[in-house]
């Protein structure tokens, strides 16, 4: 709930935008949700299961977004079978040579999934809210990415309340830098736009 599929989508868009080749690729099996984030639910046909388990070809999972012509979604389905870091991170490697960025949204928690992602990136953004139980979570997770080789592990505050942070009632991002030891990528400000947003796309696909 801290908004990791939201910031993955937004920043893969905006590297769209900018004319870089990204694709998002789903990698929450069971809960899935990046597609219907982009609002391209309706235009799967094939997933990244279907790729793994060789109904169709990587590039064949690929859905590109009708608003973006260099973003593509890599969905995942709502089965959780059992699929290992090694296949994914194939998948990923398939369709590394026709992307400038692969952007891979990690499932909530440390279990199994977390590890099935972090095993297929290079590098990681840790996405935190100002909230204590939030900033707990991240630092398990930040403890857990070290022992990755990794190429850099940032992070990101989302949530954030200027007003709260003027208050004393929450932390200011650099305080949560400083805490987590972690360093800040960036700051996304509260904006109850981006709830609207995606509840008036979903009501008009409805």
């Amino acid at each position: 709930g801290v908004g990791k599929t939201t910031v993955a989508a937004r920043l893969g868009m905006c590297l769209a935008a900018a004319g870089e080749r990204v694709a998002l690729a789903d990698t929450d099996f069971g809960l899935n949700n990046i597609d219907v984030v982009c609002g391209v639910e309706g235009l799967i046909h094939y997933d990244i299961v279907d790729a793994i388990e060789g109904r169709c070809r990587a590039k064949q999972a690929l859905v590109r977004h009708p608003e973006f012509s260099n973003l593509f979604v890599l969905a995942s389905n709502h089965t959780d079978p059992y699929i290992s870091p090694q296949a994914v991170r194939l998948i990923l490697d398939n369709i590394s040579h026709a992307f400038d960025y692969i952007l891979i949204d990690c499932p909530a928690g440390i279990e199994g999934g977390f590890h099935r992602a972090v095993a297929a990136a290079e590098e990681a953004i840790v996405v935190t809210t100002p909230h204590v139980s939030a900033l707990r979570d991240a630092d398990k997770a930040i403890s857990v990415l070290k022992s990755y080789r990794l190429k850099s592990v940032e992070l990101v505050v989302n949530m954030v309340r200027g007003d709260m942070i003027v208050d004393g009632e929450i932390l200011s991002p650099h305080e949560i830098s400083d805490i987590l030891k972690t360093p800040l990528l960036g700051v996304v400000p509260q904006d109850d736009g981006v709830f609207l947003g995606e509840r008036r796309g979903a009501a008009q696909k409805a």
